[in-house]
């Protein structure tokens, strides 16, 4: 049996940014755009459910995000993760991937015991690959990146293909580990309707402080106490809880500043006929040499 975590995002939807979504400090107005369920990573958890499916064991997502993104943590839950975790403060607004990594670090080693940590390649609202290797830096153990497939697992290690320029390489690691993954790694299986009626209900604490306010029959620990007992409870974790050096964290802790933003349209040109002749099609490959398209 072996213990997975798997870190998800809640990611903009980038196919429609622009500068309009951009705040001055050079970070997305997320509310500004719909949020959705970051493909790689929902490819990552599917690759810990097949791990679970074949050996056995437990499966825990954690999100670092604004309090919203417990619903990607429902999203997980309706897959199959046995239990998820919302990692949210203002303190951690704005956060690089330096500062991402550092949190998600020292969630990882609050939440306990783990023999792999899987997180997709890359975020859409990002494209930079950097969280999972940074995390594996600062947890301290062994990275396999750029994921095909898991062949094999015995005792404490695993063979892991990953995809490399022109091919692919096979890896031999040892237990625990990170595995960042692509996106054709595997085909994420749907919801379970099951799933979904049981965890429909699930909410973080955030969610049910919301719930509490303008309502004196409403309790806050009685409702915890309540939503734990019917396993129902996503725990939050906050800079507090964490015990974290706050310094490091949100745009305090992130050396990466964006500067500006711009929306590049590519545009054609005019079109231009091209004979079926030696001499028309040598002079496109003259036009196109000359304007570096090719050669």
């Amino acid at each position: 049996m072996y213990t997975s975590i798997v870190l998800v995002k809640q990611v903009p939807d980038t196919s429609n940014i622009s500068g309009q979504v951009m705040k001055e400090d050079g970070t997305v107005n997320r509310s500004k755009l719909p949020a959705v369920f970051n493909f790689e990573d929902r490819v990552a958890l599917e690759l810990a459910l097949q791990i679970r499916d074949r050996f056995g064991g437990t499966i825990t997502a954690v999100t670092m995000g604004p309090p919203r993104a417990s619903d990607v943590l429902r999203e997980c839950l309706y897959m199959g993760a046995d239990s998820a975790y919302l990692i949210t403060d203002r303190k951690f607004a704005g956060a690089d991937t330096l500062a991402t990594s550092y949190v998600l670090c020292e969630a990882i080693k609050r939440i306990g015991i783990y023999d792999f940590v899987f997180a997709g390649r890359q975020a859409i609202d990002g494209d930079t690959a950097q969280v999972g290797p940074q995390t594996a830096e600062k947890l301290d153990i062994p990275q396999v990146t750029y994921t095909e497939a898991i062949l094999d697992v015995r005792d404490r290690t695993a063979r892991v293909r990953r995809k490399i320029e022109g091919g692919y390489e096979i890896l031999e690691t040892t237990l625990p580990v990170l595995l960042t993954v692509l996106k054709d790694a595997a085909i994420p299986r749907p919801f379970s309707a099951k799933r979904v009626m049981a965890f429909k209900g699930a909410k973080s604490l955030l969610e049910l402080e919301k719930m509490v306010e303008g309502n004196s029959l409403l309790y806050i620990d009685k409702l915890v106490h309540e939503y734990r007992g019917r396993s129902l409870f996503i725990p939050t974790l906050t800079a507090d809880d964490l015990e974290i050096d706050v310094g490091r964290c949100g745009i305090r802790g992130s050396p990466t500043k964006v500067h500006k933003v711009e929306s590049v349209v590519l545009a054609g040109s005019s079109p231009a006929k091209i004979e079926n002749t030696t001499a028309g099609i040598s002079s496109m490959i003259d036009s196109l040499l000359a304007d570096k398209i090719l050669g």
